[in-house]
């Protein structure tokens, strides 16, 4: 496969994603090479130039004959930040674009909750298909589609209300593909959150389709195995150049784009402005 990026690349930065989002800790152990080749799919010479990146950047350490260790002493901390008005981020992307690690930086960065469609919805949705018949995995069938899908997305969406309620932020993950191409959905939404006295911003997840096929691949999804295994035919539904069609903030977690903390960061720093602001 023609790559746009580095496969080594790919994988730092992925990694540094997981180290930014709380998934790997200050201290924690990482695999052997051989071990995360393995994982990744990949050979143990690429894996050795994705910690050679990992290590320069001072987030991998390694000593002779240790394994190599998570080194982010000053990440161990949390903050809160206090928003003037209650806020909302609406963050979408497609599969493997990294929407659910920019949700986990922000909420780490923050202190606010985050919802995510997949971990509050994944098991009723699992049992719901079985139910029917179906694969607990199934995520392309027309049941899936008009039946379940959209009770997924009421729930997530009564729930970020019922934060706002109680005065809380919310960030809320999930794909929104279908739901960041209707501009009315998207004003309805806005609507909802002015009249209870919050502010939404709706954030892209930019990806290039290579990443995305690394990302996906090495979480191993049972979700993800009709992607992968007709991987160049869902790609056909992919517009990696779509965007909403409002104003919105785009992240871009391709290799070539920034690091997804520091675009994280600029984020939180841009909200906390525009809440003095009002």
């Amino acid at each position: 496969m023609a790559r746009s990026e580095p496969l080594a690349q790919q994988i730092a930065r992925n990694v540094e994603n997981d180290i930014d989002a709380g998934r790997l800790r200050h201290g924690q152990r990482l695999p052997s090479s051989r071990e995360l080749a393995r994982e990744w799919d990949v050979s143990v010479f690429t894996i050795n130039e994705a910690m050679d990146i990992l290590a320069k950047k001072g987030l991998v350490v390694s000593k002779p004959r240790a394994a190599r260790t998570v080194n982010v002493p000053d990440r161990e901390g949390r903050r809160e930040v206090r928003a003037a008005a209650p806020q909302v981020l609406m963050i979408g992307g497609y599969a493997g674009s990294g929407k659910t690690e920019l949700g986990r930086i922000l909420a780490r960065g923050t202190g606010w909750p985050m919802l995510d469609k997949d971990t509050l919805t994944r098991f009723v949705v699992e049992s719901a298909l079985e139910m029917q018949g179906l694969s607990r995995n199934d995520r392309e069938s027309e049941t899936y589609l008009a039946k379940i899908r959209p009770a997924e997305y009421d729930s997530l969406l009564e729930a970020t209300a019922e934060n706002l309620q109680c005065g809380n932020n919310a960030i809320v993950t999930a794909p929104f593909i279908r739901e960041f191409s209707d501009k009315g959905w998207i004003r309805q939404r806005e609507l909802l959150c002015r009249n209870l006295g919050a502010q939404l911003t709706i954030v892209w997840v930019y990806c290039d389709a290579d990443t995305m096929h690394t990302y996906v691949r090495h979480r191993d999804a049972p979700r993800d195995a009709t992607k992968l295994a007709n991987w160049d035919a869902y790609m056909q539904g992919v517009d990696v150049d779509f965007r909403p069609p409002v104003p919105h903030v785009v992240i871009d977690n391709s290799v070539s784009g920034g690091v997804m903390m520091e675009q994280a960061h600029q984020l939180i720093e841009r909200l906390a402005f525009d809440s003095k602001g009002k």
